[in-house]
């Protein structure tokens, strides 16, 4: 039995080299917090038809579960709802408390960045603590992170807020904005004090609509400093 059953971790991860930092993070995570530990993949297909590439992918997550002794690893092959209802339903069925994304911008979780899956997991599981690793920023890398951040405004346009990168009279939060890779539209992550707090904000095409729908960007870890 894990010492601290009230919290229970969720890493969700997909094909690529962001997955095994993930799931190192969602271990570290674990093991301060004495908890239980699952690691989950989503495909649409059936793992029968997966190629070698992706079959070694699970191979090595599974290795990676094993060796951390993680509670579980969880395929939910063939699956062809949306990636949000399922780790919604995988949330509940294990009762997580923490839920571990990352951030690409070339997979189809790249809507993570624009805000849909994160809001969808919102409105599913809204008492479940969302964690979006970010392991490079200022270099567009294999991992296709955030561009380097930037300062930036925000202004209220009617219901909405919406980020400038001069300041104006008009400014009502000041902060830095992490844009994402690969998008030509100001999608990205706004992070600002409010209320003594540092709140994390998803911007979509210049706008943001609710500030109170705070997303944990977790820092890249130097690899000299681990």
């Amino acid at each position: 039995m894990k010492g601290r059953m009230d919290e229970s971790i969720l890493v969700c991860v997909y094909y690529g080299p962001n997955g095994e930092r993930l799931i190192q993070r969602g271990c570290k995570m674990a093991n301060m917090m004495d908890c239980p530990l699952y690691i989950l993949t989503i495909d649409a297909k059936p793992f029968d038809e997966l190629d070698a590439e992706k079959s070694d992918y699970i191979r090595r997550w599974k290795e990676i579960a094993e060796l951390h002794s993680a509670d579980a690893f969880i395929l939910r092959d063939n699956e062809k709802r949306p990636v949000s209802k399922v780790i919604a339903e995988v949330a509940r069925e294990k009762r997580i408390t923490q839920i571990i994304l990352g951030q690409t911008a070339q997979s189809r979780w790249e809507q993570i960045a624009k805000g849909s899956i994160i809001n969808s997991l919102l409105r599913e599981i809204p008492f479940v603590d969302l964690h979006i690793v970010s392991v490079s920023r200022g270099l567009r890398d294999q991992e296709g992170q955030f561009e380097k951040g930037v300062r930036a405004y925000l202004i209220k346009e009617g219901e909405k807020y919406r980020i400038i990168f001069k300041h104006m009279k008009d400014v009502e939060y000041e902060g830095i904005f992490f844009k994402d890779i690969g998008t030509d539209f100001n999608n990205g992550v706004f992070k600002f004090m409010k209320n003594k707090e540092t709140v994390h904000v998803n911007i979509t095409e210049d706008y943001v609509t609710d500030l109170t729908c705070n997303v944990n960007i977790i820092e890249p870890m130097d690899e000299d400093n681990k």
